[in-house]
This record gives C-alpha cells, sequence and structure tokens, in this order.
C-alpha cells in the first residue's frame, strides 16, 4: 500500500470546527474520552439531559407518584409531545406524527393500512437492497392478507410500478451503501401509477432534510436510536399523511387507538387522527429518555445538519482516496444529493478492519459481506474526529493488524 500525503492537515480540520455553526454541541453528549465514535447511524450516542431526566421519571413521577402521573405529569400525553418534536425534523406537521411501537411493529400497522387504502390491488414494491427487516415484515404481511411481494429494480424502482400496485415501499437511506433515493420524485411516480408512497426513513431522520408534505408522501415510518439519539430500542415514529387518517385503518386496534379508552366500550371505535396508530400502553420510561434526547436538536436547523454532514463525508471521502485509494472502494454515492450521513467502505477484509480500529479507538461497524460502515452524526462527530479516524485508519492497514486471528471471529451484534 502506498499512501499519499493528507489533503488536509490536522490544523485546518480544527479551523473547520471552530467555524461551525454547530460548535459546542458536541458538549451536550456523553462521550468516552479518546473515542472516536462514528456509530450514530447506528445507534446514536447519549445526550447529557437523557439520564437527568430518567431519574426524574423514575424517583419523582413512578416512585412518589405512582399512578397519578399518568394524569398529573401528562405520561399519557408523551407519544403526541415526542411526536411533536419529531415532526419539523420530517417536514411534517405537530399533530401528524405517532410514536409508540417498535419500528418492526409500526411497518406492519403501515403496510397492512396503506395497502387497505389501495382495495382491488394486491402488490407491493420493495427493493431488494431494503433493511432485512422492512423485506421481513412486507411478507409477513403478504402472507397474512394474501398480497404479492415485487422487487424492483433499485437503479429503476418506478420501472416495477403498474396498476395492481398499491403501496411502493422504499428505504430513503440504504442501510449498507449510504445512497439516498430521490423521496419527492418516486413519490410523484407512485401516484402517477395509482400506488401510495410508503418511505422508511430510519438512517435519514435527524441528519438528512426530509420534507414528508413538501413532497406529498403518504406514509412514513422511522426508528429513533440513530440520529434521533433515543436509545437502544427507543420507540420508533410514524407519520400518516392527513388526507389518509380518517380511513387509516391499522390491524392492532389496542385499548389506547380508542376515542375513549377508559370508557371500556366491548368494541372499537378509533379516536380521530394519526393517534389511531397507538395499540396498547406506551412505553413512558424509553418516551420520556426520547424526548429528552430532542433536546440537543434545540435551535438546529435541519439545512444545518446536513451541511455539516457534507461537509464530514466529504471530508471522509477525500482523505480515504487520497491515502486509502487503492485498498478500499467508496460504495457511497459521491454525489452529494444521493448520499445520507454515512460512508461505506468496500474491502475482503472489513469485518477486521472495523474491529482493528475499535481497538484503536475508532468506532464504525459491519455489514455483510464486505462492508465497513461509517456514521457521520453532525451534531457530535467533528473534522478532527474524520482525521484522526483516517489516520488511524492508515495504521491498520500499514499493520495490517486486520488480518490479526482475533478478528476472524465475529461478534453476535456486528
Amino acid at each position: 500500500m502506498s499512501s499519499t500525503a493528507p489533503t488536509v492537515t490536522r490544523e485546518q480540520a480544527v479551523a473547520l470546527d471552530a467555524g461551525s455553526p454547530l460548535r459546542g454541541r458536541r458538549e451536550l453528549f456523553e462521550l468516552p474520552a479518546g473515542v472516536v465514535y462514528l456509530d450514530g447511524n447506528s445507534l446514536g450516542a447519549l445526550p447529557r439531559s437523557v439520564a437527568p431526566r430518567l431519574r426524574e421519571v423514575v424517583d419523582r413521577e413512578w416512585g412518589a407518584g405512582l399512578i397519578s402521573s399518568w394524569n398529573t405529569a401528562d405520561w399519557v400525553g408523551l407519544s403526541r409531545r415526542v411526536g411533536a418534536r419529531i415532526a419539523p425534523l420530517v417536514g411534517a406537521r405537530d399533530c401528524d406524527v405517532h410514536v409508540g411501537d417498535s419500528t418492526s411493529v409500526t411497518l406492519f400497522k403501515t403496510f397492512v393500512a396503506a395497502a387497505r387504502l389501495r382495495p382491488g390491488r394486491r402488490v407491493i414494491v420493495l427493493e431488494p437492497t431494503t433493511f432485512p427487516t422492512d423485506a421481513y415484515v412486507a411478507a409477513g404481511v403478504s402472507r397474512a392478507f394474501d398480497l404479492e411481494l415485487r422487487w424492483c429494480d433499485p437503479a429503476d424502482p418506478a420501472a416495477s410500478l403498474g396498476d395492481d400496485v398499491a403501496v411502493l415501499a422504499l428505504t430513503h437511506v440504504d442501510f449498507r451503501s449510504g445512497a439516498m433515493f430521490d423521496l419527492p420524485g418516486l413519490t410523484r411516480a407512485a401516484h402517477d401509477a395509482g400506488a401510495l408512497a410508503h418511505w422508511d426513513l430510519c438512517h435519514s431522520t435527524g441528519a438528512v432534510p426530509v420534507e414528508l408534505m413538501a413532497a406529498d408522501a403518504d406514509v412514513a415510518v422511522g426508528c429513533t436510536y440513530k440520529y434521533l439519539n433515543g436509545g437502544p430500542g427507543s420507540p420508533a415514529f410514524a407519520w400518516v399523511h392527513p388526507r389518509h387518517q380518517p380511513g387509516w385503518d391499522q390491524p392492532v386496534t389496542g385499548w389506547f387507538g380508542h376515542a375513549d379508552p377508559f370508557g371500556m366500550a366491548p368494541t372499537y371505535a378509533p379516536v380521530d387522527g394519526v393517534a389511531r396508530m397507538a395499540s396498547g400502553t406506551p412505553p413512558v420510561l424509553a418516551l420520556s429518555a426520547l424526548d429528552a434526547a430532542l433536546d440537543v436538536f434545540d435551535g438546529v436547523g435541519i439545512d444545518v445538519l446536513r451541511e455539516a454532514s457534507l461537509s464530514l463525508t466529504d471530508l471522509f471521502i477525500d482523505l480515504v482516496d487520497a491515502r486509502l485509494g487503492s485498498v478500499f472502494e467508496v460504495i457511497t454515492p459521491r454525489a452529494r444529493s444521493l448520499r445520507g450521513s454515512q460512508v461505506s467502505l468496500r474491502h475482503g477484509s472489513a469485518y477486521g478492519v472495523v474491529q482493528a480500529l475499535v481497538a484503536r479507538g475508532v468506532v464504525g461497524d459491519f455489514r455483510t459481506p464486505d462492508v465497513a460502515r461509517f456514521g457521520f452524526a453532525p451534531l457530535y462527530v467533528t473534522h478532527a474526529d474524520v482525521y484522526d479516524a483516517v489516520e488511524q485508519l492508515v495504521a491498520v492497514v500499514e499493520g495490517e493488524e486486520h488480518l490479526r486471528a482475533a478478528y476472524a471471529v465475529r461478534h453476535a451484534v456486528t
């Protein structure tokens, strides 16, 4: 391997950070000293506001308030309040976002309800590179409701649309490559074919601008533990366009989606609006942690986050090209308009590369079969982090550390 000089100096990277409108935001997070954390596209870092909030909920609201806190602390309104805080990040009205279930459960509900809005059409179109749970859930929905899955060409999803398609279900940013679909354009294509556009925003919300209402999308689902920093297993959100809400018929009709849950009626009558996405009792601890975590976005425009993200990913790609271009293939699109907030590198020993980097204090992750992923959460990743990460990557390759026998054994979570 031949390594050329960096395209920028570390001092120049530090200067970029000093001039960033996001300078100081990093201090809102608990980040271990000496660690460059580039895995926020998988699990976001811990905001400092979360632990005090959870202590308050556990000690005062649950411990002292007991069941009265459903009213006095408005636990019953948590899903609504948290949804309203997420809404500006996805270009939605405050009242149109629901938070409560896991991503997989939310996908099940939205796939079924969206398909029901197009009776007589039996096809759900997905792309084969979608996140696996989207495919698994869609397959389960298809079996349960006698629908057909159609796999599209990721290079041209619209080519698979026809008058038999009920739902075009796409992942906005690809989890392996970081490639980003044209959300407005493909939404228009779905509508032209009479189908609904269903978007998975798990790898975009909080780092990439999303304008659901402006794009006239129909349905969207997103997780909250990546760029939104809600914590491991934090609940997902769902958005349903207002035009669909009156006829929205999701299949898990639990009591919290009832118009009068404490009326205890024997028959189901859905509440108005997106709140009918609710099923069971909301997860108060998880929602409280997420509510506190979202404080880090206060006063920050999504356009500022996007520009910071692009600057970080540009620098990472430039440095890898200059220093390791003969070793790694950058599979993330270089065009800014086609890129999310991660950069993925292909290498035959990608798992070993990631593990060797972790040992050096640079945390990314691996996706089968040969992809090393690096996420750039713009609220806490700096240009200096990018510079240092590539320095360590060069050291790993030059020392052939990725070939060590210890790194041939994969952990359960990669």
